[in-house]
């Protein structure tokens, strides 16, 4: 594909659609010329169900109902690559069966607190340890022409401000706990996109921060990817551009608004930013089409809650449980020597599929702690 005679088709504004939100969950292509929008999902823990373009109002309800994984903290509790693997190609085929060119994933931010609201949809508080298990999950995912969207790059680990919190950290504890698990999900993993956090780091924040985005991702890791912000982590035109942030995407509806939208076309009409620096990220964005095979015929299909997705998810699940101690080996349960069990706390009833934010999916089936005892042990066990 020659992606340059591509471009310079386009008009200005064209170019600028493919690099900001058209709608809550896509770009805008470009029917003209035959570019496809660029269809995003969440999340982390299965393929979130589908949005209005303009309202965060729910759609497709009958089509979104997808297989629920494992938190990846207990992905990353199983120590095993080959779960991380086949959690990933699951995760792939779901979305790409839901025609989806990106989904959100994974994340693989370092949990530095045990406050972070965002712990159960991240690995480890372990570099080393959320590093293999990404890589492997990156791999898998991408296989199914899907790309992933590793996030939140950089230091997104504590919940309190996190929208505007400033970080500040050594060198050294930068490059030995906080990155190792991004560099081994680029580097090793192949990921073809990124996602840049909401927090600062060091007085600019990620989705402007050149340290970050061109000094160590690109220039240091040689990552030749797209990089796509948080929704509503931008907060400057020219910073972001020259940074380098390729996509803005955010909350709002109001797509032409967005710093990447009309600010940016003026910026270029006035000068104060150069169109090549459009055309770098418009390519970027061709070359990932590409590499997802999105002109093909034979692109992958996906497939969606199907009988090796669910048995992949249950050894996962079953593998990623972590024993302190197995006291007069109650477990596994054996309802000829038990009489009573005690189910204590919210989850033990409460479904929680639909209450994750990003990671919140529309699964076909949901089994409640209770309702898992109870099937196991039958009606003699209370």
């Amino acid at each position: 594909m020659d992606f340059e005679k591509i471009i310079s088709k386009m008009t200005l504004e064209e170019k600028i659609g493919l690099i900001h939100g058209g709608g809550l969950f896509r770009n805008t292509g470009i029917p003209r010329l035959k570019i496809k929008p660029l269809i995003m999902s969440d999340g982390p823990l299965g393929v979130r169900f589908d949005f209005k373009d303009d309202s965060w109002e729910r759609i497709n309800e009958d089509e979104c109902l997808v297989s629920w994984l494992p938190s990846t903290a207990a992905l990353a509790s199983t120590w095993n690559r080959e779960a991380a693997s086949a959690f990933g190609t699951v995760l792939g085929e779901e979305a790409r069966a839901r025609g989806k060119d990106i989904i959100l994933a994974p994340g693989v931010n370092i949990m530095r607190t045990p406050l972070c609201g965002r712990n159960f949809e991240y690995m480890s508080e372990d570099p080393c340890l959320a590093g293999n298990i990404a890589e492997s999950e990156v791999k898998a995912i991408q296989e199914n022409d899907v790309s992933v969207c590793v996030k939140h790059f950089a230091l997104n680990n504590q919940e309190q401000d996190r929208m505007e919190v400033d970080v500040h950290v050594s060198k050294r504890a930068l490059y030995e706990i906080y990155l190792p698990a991004f560099k081994k999900a680029v580097q090793e993993g192949g990921a073809y996109s990124v996602m840049c956090a909401y927090n600062a780091y060091d007085g600019a924040f990620a989705s402007a921060n050149k340290t970050l985005l061109t000094d160590i991702l690109r220039d240091e890791w040689g990552f030749d990817g797209v990089v796509i912000s948080d929704w509503g982590s931008v907060h400057s035109t020219e910073d972001c551009i020259n940074s380098g942030l390729d996509i803005e995407m955010d909350v709002r509806t109001d797509f032409d608004e967005y710093f990447f939208a009309k600010p940016l076309i003026d910026a270029v009409r006035e000068g104060r930013i150069d169109e090549s620096l459009i055309d770098v990220r418009v390519k970027r964005i061709l070359e990932l089409q590409d590499k997802l095979n999105m002109y093909d015929e034979d692109r992958k299909e996906g497939s969606v809650n199907t009988y090796e997705h669910h048995q992949a998810l249950l050894d996962i699940a079953r593998e990623g449980i972590v024993l302190l101690k197995n006291e007069d080996n109650a477990l596994p349960l054996d309802e000829t020597k038990i009489k009573s069990i005690a189910v204590i706390g919210d989850a033990a009833t409460r479904k929680l599929a639909l209450g994750g934010w990003s990671s919140e999916i529309s699964a076909l089936f949901e089994i409640t702690a209770l309702e898992g005892l109870e099937k196991v042990v039958g009606e003699n066990v209370e």
